[in-house]
Formats: C-alpha cells, structure tokens, sequence
C-alpha cells in the first residue's frame, strides 16, 4: 500500500540530475488539498522507508508522457504485495509540484484503497477478498480488469465520500462478466450490435455479482441492489447511484485506461471510445478531466468532443 509521497525539486529546462529542494515544493494549502484528496498517504514526507520499498517517476518524463507506465504498474504491483511503499517524484518544476503530485497520485490511487464508514466493515472486507480470489491476476487481462474495478471503487469515494457499500461493491463487480468472457482475449470488437453485446454484459454481470456476494455477509436486499446496479451500468439513467457508477468507471478510463487502449486499438478506435464515455460523464465529473493526466493525443480528442450528444460506439474497450 502506498504510505508516502516523497518530492525531489530538479530543473525543467536541464538535463541535471534532480536535487532535494532547500524550500518547500507545496504550499500549506496544496498539502493540505492533497491530503484531503488522498486519505492516508503522507504528502511530501521527508523521510522514505528504509530499504528499497519505493517507486521513482521522473517529472519531465510524466509531463512529457514518455514514461513507461507498463514498467511502473509493474513496479509498483511488486511493491504493494511487500506492504507499504514509499512514491517519489523527482526533478520537479516547482511551479507545477502541487499539480504533477495530484496527476501522479490520481493515476496510484489504486493502492491507496480509502474506505469510508459503510466500507470499513469486516463484511466489506469479506467483499474485497472475495472480488480478489475471482481474479487470476497472472493474466494480463484479467490483472487489467481487476487493477480498474480497483480504480473505479477508489474514484467512487473520491466522487462521493458517502458512498453506500451497495455502490462501492457495484463498483467493484461491474465488470465481473468480463472473467467469463474477456479473460484472454476481447471480443466486443466482432459484436454485430455493440449496445446489445454490452447490455448483455451487464446483465450476466449482474447475476455473476449476486452469486459472488451470496454468503459473504451483505443482508439480501443489499445483493440485490447491486445486481441491479451492474445490470444498468452501461446505460445512462436517473438513478443517483448509477449516475455515480458511470462517472466513476468514465474516469477511470480516463486516468488509468486511456493511454494503453491508445496503444493496443490506435486513434481511430480510441475517438470513438472517448466520444463513448464522455457521455457518460455528468458535468461535475467531466469538470475534473483537467486535473487528470491523459496522452496528449487524448487530450486532443476530449477537446474535439465538447458536448456532442451522439457518436459511434467503440470497436473495443478495456475498460
């Protein structure tokens, strides 16, 4: 689990090895938002772990999107599984700490794992357990399918902290169908109708989830809405707790998903899935993409879609 945020001053415009800053690299004010942002992580800690348990980002090669992210995911996988582990971000532009620190710690959320009162729960433990011994995390697929169900739940709590555990257990099992049918290769692809084979997906999800949560200790009515939950999830609705639902998977895509769909489908496949999730996203929540980190190419592709109320469904997704 993430512990500390360690941050390294350095020069923007020099290739000189980044030193450690004489002043501060936040102010009280952007610590303290940090903090807020991310509930347990020491924010700009002055001292690491002892040993080897941390993780480098370079800052130039983040702001440049030049960092591997597969190398890093891979790192820091390694390191969650020894237990806490410190994050350093090195050879920072002071003027833009407080902003990179966020970017960075947008995209690590996911070890992070906050909870609130209706999660903190030996019940809600039981669920995370359970969602865990699902996944065959040795497959790339199915690791990527988990790291984002991860990613959604933590993007739920951030949305809204108040969060009920039949939200955030949705948020975990939305995808679930995917372990059946995606867990080697994607198909969605090959589907004559996308919405058809993606409302499919939701249903099967839906009753996949009840029977995984069925004796881990929710009281029945709380199964039950999860199973409806999953089910609507790739349809826009009224539902509060949908509408938080979609918000949080869309930027989840977004901070986590988009750079390596960019990779694998290319610019053509990847407008078409931007187009796809932005509808989804409430305008509170489509608000906050300036504060996530997307691939430059992806970014041009949210500016080229500003508020279109139709678009081709995507070939393909990951997320």
């Amino acid at each position: 689990m993430l512990k500390r945020l360690i941050l390294v001053a350095g020069s923007s415009s020099s290739g000189d090895a980044p030193s450690v800053r004489q002043t501060p690299l936040l102010s009280p004010s952007d610590k303290a938002e940090l903090a807020r942002e991310f509930p347990g992580v020491e924010i700009d800690a002055p001292s690491p772990l002892a040993g080897e348990r941390h993780a480098s980002i370079d800052a130039r090669a983040w702001r440049a999107s030049a960092i591997d992210l597969w190398a890093l995911d891979t790192h820091l996988h390694a390191l969650d599984a020894r237990g806490l582990f410190d994050l350093r971000i090195e050879g920072l532009d002071p003027q833009i700490a407080a902003r990179t620190a966020h970017e960075v710690l947008t995209r690590c959320q996911r070890f992070i794992r906050r909870r609130n009162l209706a999660s903190a729960t030996a019940v809600f433990a039981r669920v995370l357990a359970r969602h865990r011994e699902l996944h065959d995390i040795d497959r790339p697929l199915v690791r990527a399918d988990y790291d984002h169900a991860i990613d959604v739940w933590q993007w739920m709590l951030r949305l809204d902290p108040r969060a009920s555990v039949a939200a955030q257990a949705a948020a975990l099992f939305h995808d679930v169908e995917r372990l059946v049918s995606e867990a080697n290769v994607r198909i969605e692809h090959r589907a004559p109708d996308y919405q058809a084979f993606k409302d499919e997906h939701a249903r099967r999800g839906a009753a996949l989830a009840r029977s995984a949560l069925a004796g881990v200790g929710l009281p029945p009515e709380v199964v039950d809405r999860v199973g409806e939950l999953v089910s609507a999830h790739e349809r826009p609705g009224d539902d509060a707790e949908l509408a938080l639902l979609n918000d949080a998977d869309a930027l989840s895509f977004f901070s986590l998903n988009s750079a390596g769909f960019l990779d694998y489908y290319g610019p053509e496949h990847t407008r078409a899935k931007v187009a796809y999730t932005l509808r989804r996203l409430r305008p509170e929540a489509r608000a906050l993409l300036p504060r996530v980190r997307c691939r430059p190419e992806v970014e041009a592709m949210i500016l080229g879609e500003p508020r279109r109320t139709a678009a081709p469904a995507p070939a393909e997704t990951q997320a």
